[in-house]
């Protein structure tokens, strides 16, 4: 094994020590594919996935994750409760946050941003439009 590369244990493969990793929290499968792929176009970007908000946090506490993308409506605790959590950790405070929901609420984008979510995004939403936000506050941390 390479000494620049490790193997997280959740992860499928190797992870180059420049990459900057992506936490997608989706537990619906097809959105969570559609993402990755969208986000696969962004150099030296690795995707990882969770299906719940504990994962997500579990993850978070193991990794240096650069940046979280979180669906609004998860089992047990939701994305609200998730980007709350995330932000009160010291670490959390300069992770981008993308939040992506269905909620049809016209009061949810505010919340979300209140929140501390960095990007509010209504499903059906564009990847693409995901993918530059991202790259956007990538590049600005």
């Amino acid at each position: 094994r390479s000494p620049s590369l490790h193997h997280p244990p959740w992860s499928g493969g190797p992870v180059s020590a420049i990459s900057r990793i992506v936490l997608l929290v989706e537990d619906a499968e097809s959105c969570s594919t559609t993402l990755e792929v969208a986000l696969d176009r962004i150099p030296d970007l690795v995707v990882k996935s969770a299906t719940t908000s504990e994962q997500a946090l579990e993850m978070l506490h193991r990794e240096p994750i650069s940046a979280l993308i979180t669906d609004l409506h998860l089992p047990n605790m939701d994305g609200m409760e998730l980007v709350e959590r995330v932000r009160a950790r010291p670490s959390g405070a300069r992770i981008p946050i993308l939040v992506i929901s269905g909620d049809a609420d016209p009061r949810t984008p505010e919340r979300v941003l209140r929140a501390g979510a960095d990007a509010f995004f209504a499903k059906p939403y564009s990847p693409a439009a995901v993918r530059q936000k991202l790259e956007t506050l990538l590049n600005a941390v």
